[in-house]
């Protein structure tokens, strides 16, 4: 399929105050103009049809050269919902269920041991399953949460994930295989199920999908989700040809009493440009997928839509149901606060407890750590999309740029 951009719509016809909408830009644009962001790309989708799309901002602070809505951005954990529409394809093809233990498909994951507060560990209660991975549930630690004693006793192991270095340090990145071995032998936080931990399980996720596929992520996705809906700039890596399009990644920094934004990843030292073309993390590790918010969409409007663009049927609309179903039960998702559920790579707004909020009961989505979101909201058959490229932007003093772009878009509907 060749490439298309999902088409323009009338944003009066499609329920739309025009003079609404139109004040996006220049909110967006405020952002940039403060420094608060080096660069904002907007995108508004009613019915399947673009009511708005806005880029401000630059690629990079030394060149000054404008992003346009082909910017390819890094994803982060905006790729975890591809995580999802990967499984539920596996699923359909009767390959593996979300049930499935994961040392189904990885040996060396089997018998965990979870660790005790006087230092002994024991048995898992159960096996990590495919399911735990796309909740956040497996319990793992994470580098922030090990005892300081493990960096003497699993030292190997943390190495190679590059949590712990030395002299001998390996280099990241790593294959998804190797990282999950070097997490096989740390002992989880707790036994599976009972600890909500953001990304861990989506670390050893990417390695179970290549087993059970017999490809790589890379490929997977290129052949499965990316050429099926025509997202012709969307890979893992910078696309030959295309690194032009790729941005400097800044983050805050405090600079005598004032924060400020400073490199946080060059181009030309980025992983993503000069390799080793290894690293297909399905979670988002290391950068995760590069898109164009436009690509993005439409990736976006399939799930909308039920598993389905433009004659291209990725997963069956029940499929799409169970991935965006409640997987977490009551379990509280911190990143969200009370109202979510999780499902197999997205949350998902219930708001059956916590403060009402302006989105619909059934919007889902997800963000990701250099600043890109997105949200779709089924019951007004909308998306909106909010990409930049700043590490822990939330750092920058009123920098609520999401906030103010969801409130908007909503706040645009008549």
């Amino acid at each position: 399929m060749t490439h298309s951009t999902l088409p323009n719509g009338d944003a009066k016809a499609l329920g739309f105050d025009p003079d609404r909408l139109a004040q996006i830009s220049p909110a967006m644009q405020a952002y940039v103009d403060n420094k608060r962001v080096p660069n904002l790309v907007t995108m508004v989708v009613r019915k399947g049809q673009v009511v708005h799309l806005h880029a401000c901002g630059v690629m990079d602070f030394e060149s000054g050269k404008p992003v346009k809505p082909g910017t390819l951005f890094r994803l982060y954990s905006n790729t975890k919902p591809m995580a999802g529409v990967a499984t539920m394809i596996l699923y359909e093809q009767g390959l593996l269920t979300p049930d499935d233990p994961v040392d189904k498909f990885l040996p060396e994951m089997a018998n965990l041991r979870v660790q005790l507060p006087n230092g002994l560990t024991e048995p898992a209660s159960r096996n990590i399953t495919i399911r735990d991975c796309l909740t956040n549930t497996t319990s793992f630690s994470t580098p922030a949460t090990i005892p300081l004693s493990y960096r003497d006793q699993y030292r190997d192991a943390l190495e190679t994930l590059g949590w712990s270095k030395s002299e001998n340090f390996r280099p990241y990145p790593i294959n998804s295989r190797d990282r999950a071995a070097a997490m096989a032998q740390i002992p989880l936080a707790d036994h599976p199920g009972k600890q909500f931990v953001y990304h861990m399980g989506f670390s050893i996720l990417g390695a179970v999908l290549e087993a059970a596929s017999g490809q790589s992520m890379g490929q997977f996705f290129k052949e499965q989700i990316f050429d099926p809906l025509g997202m012709v700039d969307s890979d893992f890596y910078v696309p030959a040809g295309s690194l032009d399009r790729f941005p400097t990644c800044y983050m805050p920094r405090d600079n005598d009493g004032k924060v400020e934004l400073v490199v946080q990843e060059a181009v030309e030292s980025s992983e993503k440009n000069i390799g080793p073309k290894v690293n297909f993390g399905v979670g988002g590790d290391n950068g995760g997928v590069l898109s164009t918010i436009t690509d993005y969409a439409r990736l976006g409007q399939m799930l909308l839509n039920g598993g389905e663009l433009d004659g291209a049927r990725i997963l069956g609309r029940k499929s799409v149901d169970l991935m965006l179903a409640n997987h977490t039960g009551d379990m509280l998702i911190p990143m969200t606060g009370q109202g979510f559920h999780f499902g197999l790579g997205a949350a998902v707004y219930h708001g059956q407890d916590g403060k009402p909020q302006i989105r619909s009961p059934g919007t889902y989505g997800w963000g990701g750590a250099a600043g890109t979101t997105y949200f779709a909201d089924p019951k007004e058959e909308l998306m909106g999309l909010c990409f930049t490229q700043v590490m822990q932007a939330g750092v920058m003093p009123n920098n609520n740029y999401q906030e103010t772009f969801q409130r908007m878009v909503y706040q645009s509907l008549v």
